[in-house]
């Protein structure tokens, strides 16, 4: 693995660049009882920007201003005329694609190449919830001449939408853009170690003549923070969250109490099952990617890799020689592959897990070490990391790492692969290569995951919904489903007649 030579470019002396505000109905405002928090580059280990975190009083006028805006001229406003102001958002956010996926990587750490084919996307997905804006019908329902009974379908109300930190701007887009379709109005809390990117949404909803209050943005922590108050705030109708399970289960404890809608979507540990009969080459394309891709930190990559064993011997040559090709340095260098891990926990969290791949008996073929050379001095580097000879009940292979770590697992026959890729608590993904048609049907029906990619991975629109099952979240985002969970469905019913009985005439 070699750092890319212009590594250092992470490590000038620059003046911090200064976020002081929050955006909160429709003009930026400091903090009420927030505080300037620092933002850490992960690629040095250094501050690069002060950040306004708010408090609960930055909560409550944000969700009183979403509140007002949805009783005021953005809920009397009809689904075409929310479709131009998302369109013109779109099309805004196209001119300041790049620039966004700068700032995505300079918070986040991920490798700029990644930043810029992700973030140049969501001006596409933008429109395309723009065209759903006007499409929220309802149905009438047959009974007899005495009444006319039909649906509409009408905005939750004002939601919560708390995003990660790994891939802060398409959690953003994934929530924002059906939220707003469905005639909602969001607080958004970014998680704390990447706020920056939602602060600059802020400015194009501004600039896109969005009502005040339609779009509130306000960064802080999550636990005993500004997140903990928006979760149980009692004007907040429905809570839309990515994170970990941990979290989710703490913020439904905490919604329960007003009976909020939830969308959680949440962890993953995917099956990536690789069958001898597969195209191989391409095979180790996706699976090698889905490894290592934002370092290792994203709940849909591949980490448990399942491979029949004629082609076991030479899918864990191929990982090794493979790892030794990713270049692993400055994220702001396009030439780099990997960047670091997003935060100094996340980097501690990786490296513990290796550990527990050693204790466990796996074999450790390639990588598991910090990178702390003059290129990757203060980062949060690690090397992509191989273990083999994973059996599917070491931790390994059951517990989230969210780290460049692949665990390749031998399997004999089409009934081991699906038993091993279906033990787990998750279910959010799950690819799988084959060269039978009947045997890629047969086995990604088993599948228990909301998604199964079959000889491709991680092909994911915004038009295909996404979710999971068991502990990997409720609900779906993406396509029309994900517009489902921001309705609600009222049914209305008229009498033709007029006249109700008196039921106590005799």
């Amino acid at each position: 693995m070699t750092a890319p030579a212009s590594a250092a470019q992470n490590a000038t002396d620059a003046p911090l660049a200064r976020y002081e505000h929050l955006f909160i109905n429709g003009a930026w405002v400091a903090p009420e009882d927030g505080s300037l928090v620092e933002s850490i580059d992960p690629s040095t280990g250094r501050a690069w920007a002060l950040v306004a975190f708010g408090g609960r009083r930055d909560i409550d006028k944000a969700v009183a201003a979403a509140r007002a805006a949805l009783e005021g001229p953005w809920g009397r406003m009809p689904g075409h005329e929310r479709a131009a102001l998302l369109r013109r958002f779109a099309d805004l956010y196209k001119t300041r694609a790049r620039d966004l996926a700068i700032l995505e990587t300079r918070d986040s750490g991920r490798a700029l190449r990644e930043s810029l084919a992700d973030v140049g996307g969501h001006s596409n997905a933008y429109h395309w919830w723009a065209s759903l804006a006007d499409k929220a019908s309802g149905r009438t329902i047959p009974f007899d001449d005495s009444v006319h009974a039909f649906t509409t379908r009408v905005p939750v109300g004002v939601v919560g939408a708390i995003t990660p930190w790994n891939v802060p701007l398409m959690a953003a887009c994934w929530k924002l853009g059906p939220a707003l379709a469905a005639g909602c109005t969001v607080v958004l809390k970014p998680a704390e170690h990447t706020p920056v990117t939602s602060l600059e949404l802020g400015r194009l909803f501004e600039e896109a003549g969005f009502p005040p209050g339609v779009v509130n943005v306000v960064p802080g922590h999550g636990r005993n923070g500004p997140g903990e108050y928006l979760v149980a705030h009692p004007d907040v109708d429905k809570i839309a969250f990515t994170g970990e399970g941990a979290t989710a289960k703490t913020i439904l404890r905490a919604g329960a109490e007003t009976m909020k809608r939830f969308t959680f979507e949440l962890g993953g540990k995917s099956p990536h099952i690789l069958f001898a009969d597969a195209d191989l080459e391409q095979a180790l394309n996706a699976a090698t990617n889905s490894a290592w891709t934002l370092c290792g930190q994203s709940c849909a990559l591949g980490s448990r890799v399942l491979v029949q064993r004629p082609v076991y011997d030479r899918v864990v040559e191929e990982f090794t020689r493979r790892a030794a090709r990713v270049r692993v340095g400055a994220p702001l260098d396009e030439a780099t592959h990997m960047g670091p891990q997003a935060h100094a926990d996340q980097l501690a969290k990786t490296l513990s897990y290796i550990d527990v791949g050693r204790a466990e008996g796996a074999e450790l073929v390639t990588g598991g070490n910090r990178l702390t050379g003059p290129a990757h001095a203060g980062g949060y580097f690690v090397e992509p990391t191989v273990f083999a000879g994973v059996s599917n009940a070491m931790r390994i292979a059951r517990e989230e790492i969210f780290g460049p770590v692949a665990a390749l697992i031998p399997f004999d026959d089409e009934e081991e692969a699906v038993a091993i890729a279906n033990d787990t608590a998750y279910g959010l993904t799950a690819g799988l290569w084959t060269g039978d048609a009947s045997r890629a049907h047969r086995v990604a029906s088993r599948i228990r995951a909301g998604m199964v990619w079959v000889n491709t991975y991680r092909f994911i629109r915004w038009s295909t919904p996404y979710g999971g099952f068991k502990a990997s979240g409720w609900g779906r985002e993406n396509g029309v489903e994900a517009l489902d969970s921001y309705l609600e469905t009222r049914t209305t019913i008229v009498s033709t007649t007029g006249r109700f009985p008196d039921a106590y005439a005799t």
